[in-house]
């Protein structure tokens, strides 16, 4: 039996969401929403209705939401409301009060509410996780990332804190499997908008890992690195190609005094792995049939979603108070 679902919102990711709705195995796309239309020719032979009570009343068990931030609050909330279960790009909702009400929406009636995170079906970040976890690199000390590019006209209702950011801070997190702790951070304000497009941070995570991230809608080329540095050496996961290097500490011993006295690392072999290359949307959608199937699944949950907001209002708040902020960590 096939699960009945509907895209909302048919902009740059709602066409790629209808597009892998209608390959993943236990999906049947039966209809599509946008209140503007369907400017990519998304539907085809599909019923296209403006609103999302249209979309409910033709009959679907679940939904992509690919809205604005302003709205996944009122999108997902009619959907809840309906009893249908939802993946909800991210971030999860425009505030912190907002992604609360999501949360007891969906979990009060026991529905799947899930948060398109895609960046954990990176193939590159799912090898590593791995890797971190079979301690590969041993006690990890630190992760750096970097997500920099021009600015995406898309994006208009948040900065680029929510919407690059909460990649890396959720990347981070679950990576390390540990929480934010506290945050400090800086923000520019360059492109005339009232939101930030640059922003540089420095965190500590709960289990003692120190992360730092680079932010910004103002280079103009895209960047997506992340980088684990360890007691063993360093991975970096470049996840706009999908690979993954270890860049190994070396041992070789040398007799030359000036080197020998100095206490630090020296580079060793470097490994690139041969890596599987699925599209990332496609296994978080595979994520979000699973879990609403009740199989083990990686879905990103609405109660962890919430928490990346959480960390990210964290770090605005420090760029402008100019002050560390200790991030809380509600259940």
């Amino acid at each position: 039996m096939s699960i009945r679902i509907g895209v909302i919102g048919l902009g740059m990711m709602g066409r790629h969401h209808a597009r892998v709705a209608r390959e993943v195995r236990g999906f049947e796309l039966v209809a599509v929403a946008d209140a503007l239309g369907d400017p990519h020719g998304v539907a085809g032979p599909l019923p296209l209705y403006s609103s999302v009570a249209d979309l409910i009343a033709h009959g679907i068990d679940a939904a992509v939401v690919a809205v604005p931030t302003h709205l996944h609050e009122e999108v997902g909330g009619q959907l809840a409301a309906a009893g249908i279960h939802a993946l909800i790009e991210k971030p999860v909702a425009h505030s912190l009060e907002a992604g609360e009400r999501l949360v007891e929406a969906f979990e009060s009636r026991g529905l799947t509410g899930a948060v398109g995170h895609i960046e954990r079906f990176n193939p590159a970040l799912m090898s590593l996780r791995k890797r971190l976890d079979s301690g590969d690199l041993g006690e990890v000390y630190q992760v750096h990332t970097r997500r920099q590019g021009p600015f995406p006209a898309r994006i208009a209702d948040v900065g680029v804190m929510k919407d690059l950011g909460s990649h890396d801070v959720d990347l981070t997190a679950w990576l390390a499997r540990a929480d934010f702790k506290h945050v400090s951070a800086q923000t520019t304000f360059r492109s005339g908008r009232e939101h930030e497009d640059m922003v540089s941070i420095s965190a500590k995570l709960s289990n003692g890992v120190m992360t730092n991230h680079l932010v910004n809608w103002l280079t103009p080329f895209k960047e997506r690195l992340t980088i684990v540095t360890g007691e063993r050496g360093a991975f970096v996961a470049d996840t706009l190609t999908g690979d993954l290097t270890f860049y190994e500490n070396g041992t070789v011993a040398t007799e030359w005094e000036a080197v020998t006295s100095f206490r630090g690392v020296s580079e060793g072999t470097v490994t690139r792995f041969q890596l599987e290359k699925r599209e990332p949307l496609k296994v978080e959608h595979e994520a979000f049939r699973d879990r609403i199937l009740g199989k083990p699944s990686e879905a990103v949950t609405l109660r962890e979603g919430l928490q990346v907001l959480r960390v990210c209002e964290a770090a605005l708040e420090a760029a402008s108070t100019e002050t560390t902020v200790l991030v809380s960590t509600k259940a």
